[in-house]
């Protein structure tokens, strides 16, 4: 055999045995007469010990040893004099007695250690290369063991895992369709699916009643730093439910991952409406794991001739500000970081109102000759002021004001380190709206997809205020990152029509885009609802990550790219011509 142990569970118990191990050099280190190897498998490393004086052509075998060469090492386990408490395995080494060289390697593009030389873009040219790093494989083995406990969970509640199919039929859903061309079929294609939404809710029709599947989906999207043409996601449907059936069903299964994976009892998750995340934090997804809430002003600013505050008001727009508590003593080059921050074109704020409220007690602002001492005294006590706090106030339209001091809310707590990077924040943001309006055109589309169910008591708003309209949806928002989404779904023939009526679709657009759906919704759908869980957010937030491209094991680049296999690249004009696709001349 190959190997008796694993390189990462040999301890004291097994002093005096014999062992055979397998695995990559991580390094070998020569000490006068002494040859120290660090053998490197999946589930550790292990010391080798070589001995010129007990076997000098063994050890003049084990110093022509490189980086990454696959080896066999025979030996007996023996306690290590100069213990390294860093590794599992650092109480023990193995004195060789053989050694057999399996494959030689080149020397590796980069170093294969945590601290690793290589830059992103060499780390995924070499991919199989950088998984041999210990943080990398430990994203991995992480991530199975998320899904495994995903798993587990839902087989015990009744749910049944069921694959649905890759190739599908193009649907409006938000992003472009990754086409395939048929060749049997010439000018026709399918899609890979962006979800399987269509599909989970045919499966509740079809009476399956609760239904899971971990699934990769596909967007052709324009490409940005945190997101993956192909992703995976754990895909949900029930039937015969409300929306606190999910809740339970759902907050149930994250405490579970929570608990099984990473050891951690995380609470009932609180719920927040969507207006109200808005109004406090500046986001549907909010980080709550630090305070700092939006405060807005406009119905308690003392009168002053500040036209800003003034102008603002009367047209409709929002003062709202933020205490960024402990922040008085902030420099001028501070201060106007900040300003330069919300500045920017996505954000888009002329700049900031400060208050300091000193240590020494006094108080002062950038607008002193608008407002007495007092009146700003008056403004503080709206976000409960203490000595040390800075207040920064912001005044635009409403959605400008809200999107700006959020994102400020987040960089303050950034630069002054408010979040304890132990604490978890895991919430509903519930009631959201079915209906948006596209800010160019003015037209109203539905903010999630259509088959949404509305609140039952807003159906009156359809016809006159349809952006009053509040639809059955539901966001899982963790440490400020959107994790799931989902909704109960429109089982009623006659709600799903005024739906598409209120979009403008024609009955001959529903049939063309939805035929199959409203047609197996004609046969008695019970009702139902259910989510997706964006599997590679959990596993980077649940490992610590930056990126989703870490709990990949073959992401591709920012910019779509797979620089590993060199995808995508051209293909034969012969296979192109039996697809019936011309190219450019």
């Amino acid at each position: 055999m190959y190997r008796t142990h694993t390189c990462g569970e040999l301890t004291l118990n097994q002093v005096g045995q014999t062992v055979t191990l397998s695995g990559w050099v991580q390094k070998n280190r020569l000490l006068g007469g002494m040859t120290f190897v660090d053998l490197r498998d999946r589930y550790g490393i292990t010391q080798l010990v070589f001995n010129m004086e007990r076997n000098a052509p063994l050890c003049e075998q084990a110093n022509a040893l490189g980086r990454e060469y696959v080896i066999q090492v025979k030996g007996t386990v023996a306690e290590r004099t100069n213990k390294n408490p860093n590794i599992p395995t650092g109480n023990i080494e193995i004195i060789a007695d053989e050694l057999t060289l399996l494959n030689t390697s080149e020397v590796p593009p980069f170093l294969i250690e945590n601290d690793t030389d290589g830059s992103e873009e060499l780390r995924l040219k070499y991919r199989y290369l950088d998984i041999r790093r210990p943080k990398l494989k430990d994203v991995l083995v992480k991530r199975a063991q998320i899904s495994k406990a995903v798993r587990e969970y839902l087989d015990a509640k009744d749910f049944i895992e069921i694959e649905t199919p890759n190739l599908i039929k193009s649907t409006p859903e938000g992003a472009r369709d990754f086409l395939v061309p048929s060749r049997l079929v010439e000018g026709s294609f399918y899609a890979l699916p962006q979800s399987p939404q269509i599909l989970k809710q045919l499966l509740m029709v079809a009476g399956m009643d609760r239904y899971y599947q971990i699934v990769k989906c596909f967007r052709d999207e324009d490409f940005r730093g945190d997101r993956q043409p192909e992703f995976t996601q754990v895909d949900c449907e029930m039937s015969f439910v409300h929306q606190e059936d999910i809740f339970e069903t759902f907050g149930g299964m994250v405490r579970h991952v929570f608990k099984k994976v990473i050891n951690y009892e995380l609470p009932e998750l609180n719920r927040l409406k969507y207006d109200d995340a808005l109004r406090l934090y500046g986001s549907d997804k909010p980080d709550l794991r630090f305070d700092c809430p939006i405060v807005e002003l406009n119905q308690m600013l003392p009168s002053s001739e500040f036209a800003v505050f003034n102008n603002t008001i009367q047209n409709g727009g929002l003062v709202a500000g933020l205490n960024a508590s402990g922040c008085a003593a902030y420099s001028r080059k501070q201060l106007d970081e900040l300003t330069e921050f919300v500045k920017v074109s996505h954000r888009g704020l002329s700049g900031l109102v400060n208050i300091r409220f000193n240590e020494d007690g006094s108080v002062k602002s950038s607008v002193d000759k608008f407002y007495t001492e007092e009146q700003l005294r008056l403004i503080g006590t709206a976000f409960n002021a203490q000595k040390g706090d800075l207040i920064l106030i912001a005044a635009e339209k409403t959605a400008k004001v809200r999107k700006s001091l959020g994102d400020l809310r987040l960089e303050l707590a950034k630069r002054n380190n408010w979040i304890d990077p132990n604490k978890w924040s895991v919430l509903w943001v519930v009631d959201f709206p079915l209906f948006e309006q596209d800010e160019e055109t003015g037209a109203i589309t539905f903010a999630h997809h259509p088959f949404c169910s509305p609140h039952p008591e807003d159906l009156q708003y359809f016809d006159t205020e349809p952006l009053r309209v509040r639809a059955q949806t539901y966001d899982m928002v963790m440490n400020g990152n959107e994790v799931l989404s989902g909704s109960i779904r429109i089982h009623n023939h006659d709600v799903q029509e005024k739906v598409f009526k209120s979009l403008g679709l024609t009955p001959e657009e529903q049939e063309k885009k939805f035929g199959f759906m409203l047609n197996a919704f004609r046969y008695g759908a019970p009702p139902h609802g259910g989510c997706a869980f964006g599997l590679d957010r959990v596993v980077m937030l649940m490992t610590g990550g930056e990126t989703i491209r870490d709990t990949m094991a073959f992401p591709k680049t920012s910019g779509g790219r797979d620089l590993m296999m060199d995808a995508p690249t051209p293909v034969d004009k012969k296979q192109l011509d039996e697809l019936g696709i011309a190219t450019k001349q």
